[in-house]
């Protein structure tokens, strides 16, 4: 009996080479095929790369996919937050491309990376569980895309019944390999990795609704190998313990905190973001005030999943990589150093 095909799409960022590395070290899984816009030099056992752009006009998906016992569809374009219709011919386009090659190829698997960033303002003093609405937060492109994605799966769930769907539903994602690429993201030049050393930043803003669920990139991978292996369909919660607030950050970097107004705060980053001095726009910051917190009893139960690192280590480690500079040997998650030799 042979094992396990995956087909992971976007492959080479912070979750999909988590869930690479997850999927090509289980036994069950005979072979992965990762597809990235740029093939890496990274190389993981029983895996192998093809070049792939799910935008409209890319490779022909279906021959890709045919065969596969699964595809795992991680791929996202954060950037240009200046041209939302670029990120939307990725994030929501490509999904299209990628779930209708599923479809035609008579995968029997769709994982999906959704996110909390997919659910609608909710409650920060309980956990909510996967019955939550998922309408998003409307002004800001990444979650306005997250909820789009989940009204499509919705119809195509009842088109493609034998068909199993899984939709993720990560917290904020960190591991170490992951902190350059994430501070180009979301921070830019404005946030030099050095600065986040305890004692160098004297105050944290204690802002109202700055209350957040983070969990460990390799904790989510192995949800999503759970989820490829069991026969589960649906939508999962992931996160880690103890929600992080502006106390849990002002321990972490050594500063104090102090209550700030919100307003303020985000006519700064508006103009900060309106100069492009920093790439994450206001939106997507008033969005992190509005997401609820969530519970992941199911993915618990049913995935037989537990974190094994806290909310607090997986945000230690986005921290220790920061200072460090640290990536790994793939475009996306490429080092800051790396990056500027292949420039010069």
């Amino acid at each position: 009996m042979t094992g396990t095909r995956v087909v992971v799409v976007g492959a080479t960022g912070n979750v999909g080479t988590s869930v690479v590395q997850a999927l090509a070290e289980d036994p069950a899984v005979e072979s992965v095929l990762g597809l990235a816009r740029r093939v890496p030099h990274w190389q993981p056992p029983k895996t192998r790369w093809e070049a792939v752009d799910v935008q409209p006009g890319g490779a022909d998906l279906e021959p890709l996919f045919t065969g596969a016992d699964a595809v795992v569809h991680l791929a996202w374009k954060f950037q240009p937050t200046h041209d939302p219709a670029e990120t939307w011919r990725t994030n929501v386009l490509g999904s299209l491309r990628v779930f209708d090659a599923v479809a035609a190829a008579g995968v029997p698997a769709l994982v999906h990376a959704s996110s909390v960033g997919a659910y609608s303002p909710g409650p920060k003093d309980r956990a909510v569980d996967e019955s939550w609405p998922t309408h998003g937060w409307p002004q800001a492109a990444y979650t306005r895309e997250k909820s789009y994605l989940e009204r499509v799966l919705d119809t195509y769930e009842r088109a493609h019944p034998g068909l199993r769907v899984v939709r993720m539903r990560p917290s904020f994602l960190f591991k170490r390999e992951s902190a350059s690429e994430q501070r180009r993201i979301f921070a830019g030049r404005l946030l030099p990795g050095r600065l986040v050393r305890p004692g160098l930043i004297p105050v944290v803003p204690d802002l109202a609704g700055l209350r957040f669920q983070a969990l460990h990139t390799d904790d989510a991978a192995a949800a999503y190998r759970a989820a490829v292996l069991l026969p589960v369909r649906g939508a999962f919660n992931l996160a880690a313990d103890p929600p992080v607030d502006a106390a849990v950050l002002g321990r972490l970097l050594g500063a104090r905190t102090l209550p700030v107004p919100v307003a303020p705060v985000r006519a700064v980053l508006a103009a900060a973001w309106r100069l492009r001095l920093v790439p994450a726009s206001p939106d997507l910051f008033d969005a992190v005030l509005r997401l609820p917190l969530m519970d992941s009893a199911r993915a618990r139960r049913e995935l037989s999943w537990e974190p094994r690192y806290t909310a607090v280590q997986a945000v230690e480690a986005f921290l220790d990589g920061l200072r460090s500079g640290e990536g790994m040997d793939t475009v996306p998650l490429a080092p800051d150093r790396l990056r500027a030799a292949a420039a010069s």
